[in-house]
């Protein structure tokens, strides 16, 4: 299972790129952000037409971030980070695909800083040290996947001096990304990358890309039952190169199967064919919620015959006639984050936290 973040920078400008790469490298799970693009302005179809099903969240400027699974359509578990509810920068996606609870993250830049600017980055990084916290209680396989607006050394920028003010290198920040890190999050490229001189990001300023002057502020953390099967890990560097590219490149990992064998979309094997055309065809005959998703109340969910992901929720409903009418108990945050983890046949609408 090969999972991948990307920080497109207005994903309708740089549509071209992004399906492009999507169909060079098949990755089966994306986290996109800096989408620049408010939410009727997303390119479902062209995402869905590349074979990925989409769940987004949209903002004009400098935000907006995306969930892409190929074959399928993630389930949402949530769509803002927890803890301030007058923040409306849409900076944070999480999505359950194929027995893996993956974000899309995008952290706040910071800069200028000292300022409110480096204020609200620091106050974001600690709601997200504390929802990372209870991610990595829940006992699932998870991958911190996005832009963090982060380097973590100074092993991970090219030049120091360059950046000597910058928010991405101040001891704050820095102290809250070793804080995940000593949460038991592991950093997948440093763990098999350790000594190599890997960047994710460079500036359009200054022939930055020509010299190699990157900095690596797109990472993926791994919960523990994640990083128990990673495989490899690595950066799409040549995709910085394209013309037209964004100032990003694709980073990403993969995870070996559950049961300990190597998966075979991540192999490289084929998913083309009737049988992926069936599967992103249930996306618009999925679940129609009638209710909220929240502890301990009750939804009432229409699902189309082949939409196993809601069946499975409660053991205790069989097999459907066609679009039934299933009622369930949503159970609380942390065992509905391992049921949802759990299942492999996540091919339906939202089921928001």
């Amino acid at each position: 299972m090969k999972i991948a973040t990307f920080n497109i920078n207005d994903v309708n400008k740089r549509l071209g790129n992004l399906i492009g790469w999507l169909r060079a490298e098949k990755p089966d799970v994306v986290a996109l952000q800096e989408l620049k693009a408010a939410d009727r302005e997303f390119p479902k179809a062209a995402i869905e037409k590349a074979g990925y099903g989409a769940v987004w969240r949209g903002q004009k400027t400098w935000n907006g971030v995306a969930i892409l699974a190929r074959g399928c359509e993630p389930i949402v578990t949530r769509r803002e980070l927890p803890g301030d509810r007058d923040d409306s920068q849409a900076r944070y996606i999480e999505a359950a695909v194929n027995g893996v609870i993956v974000t899309s993250l995008y952290a706040p830049n910071g800069n200028p800083q000292p300022g409110p600017k480096f204020d609200y980055k620091l106050a974001w990084m600690e709601r997200l040290l504390a929802h990372a916290k209870e991610l990595y209680a829940a006992g699932v396989p998870v991958v911190l996947a996005g832009d963090y607006n982060v380097v973590p050394t100074d092993h991970d920028i090219y030049a120091v001096r360059s950046y000597a003010d910058d928010a991405l290198l101040q001891p704050e920040p820095r102290a809250q990304f070793q804080k995940l890190l000593r949460q038991g999050w592991r950093d997948a490229l440093r763990a098999l990358h350790p000594d190599a001189a890997l960047y994710t990001y460079w500036s359009y300023l200054r022939n930055r890309w020509p010299r190699d002057a990157g900095l690596r502020i797109d990472h993926l953390l791994l919960s523990a039952l994640a990083a128990k099967r990673l495989a490899a890990a690595g950066v799409d560097r040549e995709v910085r190169g394209e013309a037209g590219a964004s100032d990003h490149a694709p980073a990403w990992v993969e995870l070996k199967e559950a049961g300990g064998g190597r998966s075979s979309r991540a192999s490289g094997s084929p998913r083309r064919g009737s049988a992926g055309r069936r599967s992103l065809a249930r996306m618009s005959s999925g679940a129609r919620l009638a209710g909220k998703s929240t502890a301990g109340k009750t939804l009432t969910n229409r699902c189309s015959e082949d939409f196993c992901a809601i069946r499975r929720a409660n053991k205790s409903v069989g097999p459907p006639a066609a679009n039934p009418t299933i009622t369930f108990t949503v159970p609380p945050a942390k065992s509905r984050l391992r049921q949802w983890a759990s299942n492999a046949c996540y091919q339906g609408k939202s089921l928001n936290r």
